[in-house]
C-alpha cells in the first residue's frame, strides 16, 4: 500500500538516517518499507536536509497527482510592480547620503555597511511602493517634520531630555 494511502488510515512515520551511512541493518530491520533516494555513485549519501527536502517535495507531488493546488489565501494582496534598476539605485545613493547627514556612515572608512545593506535589501526584491515607502522615511530623516520635533533637534518624548537615550 502506498505511503499516503497508509497516512489516510493511521500514523507513519518517515525515518532517516545520518548523513554518513543511513541507517543500520537493525534499524532498517524496524521499517515496514524502505526508500533510496538515487544519486551519484561517487557520493552515495545526501544530506539529511537536502533527503527531507527530496522526500517532502516527492510527497507533496503524490498527494496533489503531479498538479500542486491553486496557491489561495483569505489575506488581500498586496503588491506593486518591482522596483526598476535606476529606482532602487536612487534608494541606496539616498540611504547612503541620509546615513553619512547622520553620521551613522563614514564614507572614509566604510567598511562593509553598504555592501551589506544592499545584500539585505536585495533579499527582499524590493517592490516600487516598497523603494517610495523607504524613499519617503528617509526624507522625513532630512526634513524633520511633525509635532514630536522641536526646532529640528531631534525626536523628544515626554520622559526624557533632548540628547538623552
Amino acid at each position: 500500500m502506498p505511503l499516503l494511502a497508509e497516512a489516510a488510515s493511521g500514523d507513519v512515520a518517515i525515518v532517516f538516517g545520518n548523513e554518513s551511512s543511513g541507517l543500520t541493518n537493525e534499524e532498517l530491520q524496524r521499517c515496514q518499507k524502505a526508500v533510496t533516494i538515487p544519486s551519484n555513485p561517487d557520493f552515495s549519501s545526501l544530506n539529511l536536509g537536502a533527503a527531507v527536502q527530496v522526500m517532502a517535495y516527492e510527497l507533496r507531488m503524490a498527494a496533489f497527482c503531479e498538479a500542486p493546488p491553486a496557491l489561495t489565501t483569505l489575506a488581500t494582496p498586496f503588491s506593486s510592480p518591482a522596483a526598476a534598476l535606476d529606482e532602487i539605485e536612487r534608494f541606496y545613493a539616498h540611504l547612503e547620503s541620509v546615513l553619512v547627514a547622520t553620521g551613522f556612515h563614514d564614507p572614509a572608512k566604510p567598511r562593509r555597511l553598504m555592501p551589506k545593506l544592499r545584500r539585505l535589501f536585495g533579499r527582499a526584491a524590493l517592490e516600487k511602493d516598497e523603494i517610495n515607502i523607504l524613499r519617503g522615511i528617509l526624507d522625513s530623516i532630512e526634513t524633520p517634520t511633525g509635532a514630536r520635533w522641536h526646532g529640528g533637534g531631534g525626536v523628544q518624548t515626554a520622559n526624557r531630555e533632548p540628547g538623552q537615550k
